[in-house]
């Protein structure tokens, strides 16, 4: 499947890919996997998704804010790979976290952003292992954060 021709099927425009603010790199190839640190909710228009799930967001906002995180994933990988998004083989892993208040139970709902996004870009190759895990704070108070583990040739 040519990845680059799906993205334009759904008529997503990735973000541009941003670098690091900080000691690390935003992505790392290791033999053949590919890992990207985790990319924060930022909207298409380059501000940051911030809030709280339970308190000043619900599940939708942060379904959003989710699928704004894999489609910087998605820009990660393909300037790592050069724009090069056919060297994708398959998505291994996605670990996402929520901005939420104590008693808010619903972060696998919200990090299907992330995962239905990917899904939807890249196929039956796009299919993962998951967490959704719930966090008291992110940087910059963003709302969701994502990382992931991809399979590259």
């Amino acid at each position: 499947m040519n990845f680059e021709e799906k993205l334009k099927e759904l008529n997503i425009d990735l973000p541009k890919a941003t670098a690091p603010v900080g000691s690390y790199v935003a992505t790392k190839e290791v033999g053949k996997l590919l890992y990207i640190s985790g990319q924060i909710s930022i909207d298409q228009n380059g501000n940051l998704i911030k809030g709280k799930l339970g308190k000043n967001l619900n599940v939708e906002e942060g379904y959003e804010a989710a699928k704004r995180c894999a489609l910087s994933i998605v820009s990660q990988i393909k300037n790592h790979l050069s724009g090069n998004l056919s060297r994708v083989k398959s998505c291994i892993k996605l670990t996402g976290f929520v901005n939420s208040t104590d008693d808010f139970t619903e972060q696998p709902k919200v990090i299907n952003g992330a995962s239905e996004t990917i899904v939807k870009i890249f196929g039956e190759s796009g299919m993962h292992t998951r967490a959704a895990v719930s966090t008291n704070s992110l940087p910059l108070d963003v709302a969701v954060e994502v990382d992931a583990i991809f399979e590259i040739n």
